[in-house]
């Protein structure tokens, strides 16, 4: 089954060039039930990865282009009275779907935000008292321009929470790039359907069981304790994130082919989990990097026995 994650990421590799780590840890959000927030300009193929990545497993794909004139009922859905029945009838809304791309997020008022975070933290959503429940495999990749922020609303810390990852595709390498002005254009129509529902949902449950050394656990609260003790950071990581931490990681591991967390998969995933959930002191300064990168240093990593 753990070869069917290498066929997927290989698939969507065939339509995105060179991005295979991006690929591999969006995969990774997907198998351990998270989100994740795409912070990157516009152009880099966001959103053909996202289509091509519904396809492979077998979902449904739908796409929602946040504006400041966007209401959470367009996103939710909204009951219509039926003049024949003389009743309710609710008609569904973008999010009652496989694979959600919440284009530009922070473009919409706080208010449409926040009807999109019951849908992310509890897989369902209420309209009128009623409780309808969404895919069991839900999964939003939002995405958000780096560089513009006028007529935005940035996300407020409890709906940055609900991301796992937070990831950057970037510009291709120079020869990637050429191959993709020079080639045959790449399209969702040619990629093959590499799992089905029932797989990704055994996939999931065989996250759960991947293993945790203790001292791989405690590694991992170490480095959330010292997110927090930074002298530049004014928020660190919450338990909410720790917790997720520890998902995102068993996730990690099984995308590499392993039954069990190392202190490496933390290292490699900490920027992704961590970056957005920091708060720092010098809120306008480039220095998360730097930071993360002392929070790695300065908590000593368990010696393997």
């Amino acid at each position: 089954m753990e070869n069917k994650i290498s066929q997927l990421i290989d698939e969507v590799e065939k339509v995105i060039l060179g991005k295979r780590e991006v690929i591999q840890m969006t995969v990774a959000a997907l198998l351990a039930d998270g989100h994740v927030l795409f912070e990157d300009i516009p152009g880099v193929g966001k959103t053909l990865m996202i289509q091509t990545l519904a396809k492979t497993i077998q979902g449904k794909f739908a796409r929602v282009q946040f504006t400041p004139d966007l209401l959470p009922s367009d996103i939710l859905g909204v009951s219509i009275f039926n003049r024949q029945t003389h009743q309710f009838e609710f008609r569904k809304g973008p999010v009652f779907t496989t694979v959600l791309l919440a284009d530009e997020l922070n473009r919409t008022t706080p208010r449409t935000q926040a009807a999109l975070l019951e849908a992310m933290s509890e897989n369902r959503v209420t309209i009128d008292n009623v409780t309808y429940e969404l895919s069991p495999h839900f999964f939003v990749l939002a995405t958000q321009n780096p560089i513009e922020y006028e007529g935005t609303y940035p996300l407020p810390e409890a709906q940055l929470d609900r991301f796992l990852f937070r990831l950057t595709i970037g510009y291709p390498t120079f020869s990637d790039e050429l191959a993709l002005m020079l080639g045959k254009k790449r399209t969702v129509t040619k990629v093959k359907q590499i799992m089905t529902e029932q797989e990704v949902a055994s996939l999931k449950e065989k996250v759960s069981e991947v293993f945790v050394h203790e001292s791989v656990g405690k590694y991992a609260l170490e480095l959330v304790q010292a997110s927090r003790n930074h002298q530049g950071v004014v928020l660190g990581v919450s338990p909410r994130g720790a917790v997720a931490f520890i998902r995102a990681a068993k996730a990690y591991a099984l995308t590499e082919g392993r039954q069990y967390v190392t202190p490496e998969d933390l290292q490699k995933i900490l920027p992704a989990v961590f970056g957005h959930r920091l708060q720092l002191k010098n809120a306008h300064g480039n220095e998360l990097e730097a930071i993360l990168q002392q929070i790695v240093r300065r908590v000593a990593v368990p010696v393997r026995r």
